[in-house]
């Protein structure tokens, strides 16, 4: 098991070396002419473009440019955002928070009603339930994200006016925030503010989530439900399921007991998958909902041609994704006690 978890992180550095490099590799595609925009800060600077294609090196091979941009990032300078006006990394240490609250309020209900829907789905195979369960899933699949939240704004926050539409607090929890109302203690607003003891900060924030939430809930859904429905019947057709059946095990505990519990090996990686899907999906769902989280940002620094940017965001992304699989590999053996890593 050690050596699996030691060959598996120093696999890690050139996934990350590969990443960054194809990034840099597509970046080149653009003129120099208009990368160098991205390094202006005002419209004088617009007329030393040539200046600022040679001070930042942006005529040079993509070599050159990887090269200057490796040696910054491992002294741990990531670079200059000009997007968000800031350092890098103090960008993604100050956005990331946001990102991951959104992420995890979407991660619990995701993972407890896909699996619940989808396990239900294979039970009763071929009924009713079964087909309102995939009717579901494919209505997820059809709907594009976009599409749902520009719905879901104009209905709750647009004609109803139940949710906020946009951020992640209202103007009066802001300024408990920045008066030093609420302790920083894991730098999800939600969290601490239920910890300060500020609960209409806690109930503005997870009313904010909602909307946002929703959107990557509904299109990360169906692919955990078809995945658990097809992991599960295997599972309930097995020899192991028609042997306790045999044996005269009362059904609930067959399903219970044999059946899904065996069923998770692969629903584990689905879930890992659907993470990483959420991380993804928050780029599109905090641009729409102006939600303050990386995605937004990368996003932003995409478009902009802001490359330090660009490539701090798939250095986190990559990251992220990479010790997920790691984490999904290491749960096989606690789902799984047959399952040992050489």
């Amino acid at each position: 098991m050690l050596n699996f978890v030691v060959r598996r992180l120093l696999s890690l550095p050139l996934i990350l070396l590969a990443v960054t490099f194809l990034i840099v590799l597509v970046m080149q595609l653009i003129p120099p002419e208009q990368r160098a925009v991205a390094f202006t800060t005002n419209l004088q600077q617009l007329g030393r473009v040539q200046e600022i294609i040679k001070t930042n090196h942006l005529d040079g091979s993509v070599f050159e440019q990887y090269g200057l941009w490796l040696r910054q990032a491992l002294s741990g300078n990531l670079g200059f955002s000009r997007t968000s006006g800031q350092p890098v990394v103090a960008t993604l240490l100050a956005r990331f928070p946001a990102t991951l609250e959104l992420t995890l309020f979407t991660l619990v209900p995701l993972v407890g009603v896909g699996v619940w829907l989808g396990g239900q789905a294979a039970i009763h195979r071929n009924r009713l339930p079964d087909a309102v369960i995939r009717v579901i899933a494919v209505l997820g699949y059809s709907v594009p994200s976009f599409v749902l939240g520009v719905w879901l704004l104009v209905i709750f926050y647009g004609a109803l006016n139940w949710l906020p539409g946009t951020g992640n607090l209202g103007n009066d929890s802001a300024i408990v925030l920045l008066t030093g109302g609420v302790r920083h203690v894991t730098g999800l607003v939600t969290i601490d503010a239920l910890l300060s003891g500020q609960l209409s900060v806690f109930w503005d924030g997870l009313k904010h989530l909602v909307l946002p939430a929703f959107t990557l809930l509904v299109v990360g859904i169906p692919t955990l439900i078809k995945g658990t429905r097809a992991s599960m019947i295997e599972a309930l057709h097995s020899d192991y399921v028609r042997t306790a059946r045999a044996k005269g095990v009362a059904e609930r505990t067959v399903i219970h007991k044999h059946a899904r519990r065996n069923a998770l090996l692969p629903v584990a990686t689905l879930i890992s998958l659907s993470l990483s899907g959420l991380l993804q999906g928050a780029v599109l769902a905090e641009t729409l909902y102006g939600y303050p989280g990386v995605g937004a940002w990368a996003a932003q620094a995409a478009a902009g041609g802001d490359l330090p940017g660009v490539l701090g965001f798939a250095l986190m992304a990559a990251t992220i994704v990479a010790v997920l699989n790691l984490l999904t590999d290491l749960a096989y053996t606690v789902i799984d006690p047959r399952v040992r890593f050489g």
